[in-house]
């Protein structure tokens, strides 16, 4: 029998994404056992997160100032903005460390199953940026789902009224991957997103 202590903090971090009830009654134990030394410092950077993290008011990344890092960086091009889902998104493609430009994270995609309207992402804070004619380019950095192409058509269809370039991550064949594992619908993004050799 837990107390009711451990069993809301169990709760608490099942809660959180790819754990389940399981996962979090070992971060628990793990926890308790560390009680004097990874307990407070997790707690510590809890509370640091709590009080000094906010949304870059530009793009919407995690920072702790009102601009994030990555918009205050001057050696970035302005010239052209990524358009992604989530923060998750963003972290990623910094990760690769490929891209130089900006970003814009809308927060969500469009999901008629489960509500989600234009109005509940932050697409018109893109339309405002692109109001002064600084960026030629924007990049539908989206989910190859329905939902992600349905929001990436959407955007489309209101981009074209800007002077700029507007193109998106090439999608199929992952690296490294065999044909006889791929599901239909990637095969056929593939094809259809074929390039010329020669």
């Amino acid at each position: 029998m837990q107390s009711q202590e451990i069993e809301k903090l169990t709760k608490i971090i099942a809660k959180l994404p790819a754990l389940g009830a399981r996962s979090a009654r070992r971060i628990v134990l793990h926890l308790l056992k560390k009680k004097d030394t990874e307990l407070p410092a997790l707690i510590g950077a809890l509370q640091e997160v709590a009080a000094h993290i906010q949304k870059c008011k530009i793009c919407g990344n995690f920072d702790t100032d009102e601009i994030c890092s990555v918009c205050a960086d001057t050696t970035r091009d302005v010239d052209c903005v990524c358009v992604v889902q989530d923060v998750a998104d963003l972290w990623a493609m910094e990760r690769v460390g490929l891209y130089k430009g900006q970003y814009h994270v809308l927060g969500g995609i469009l999901s008629a199953l489960d509500g989600v309207t234009p109005e509940d992402l932050n697409i018109e804070g893109l339309f405002q940026r692109l109001q002064n004619g600084a960026i030629k380019e924007v990049i539908l950095a989206l989910p190859a789902t329905i939902d992600g192409q349905i929001t990436a058509h959407y955007l489309l269809s209101r981009l074209k009224e800007f002077p700029i370039n507007v193109t998106t991550l090439a999608q199929g064949i992952p690296l490294g991957a065999e044909l006889d594992y791929m599901d239909d619908g990637t095969i056929q993004m593939a094809l259809s997103a074929r390039k010329k050799l020669v």
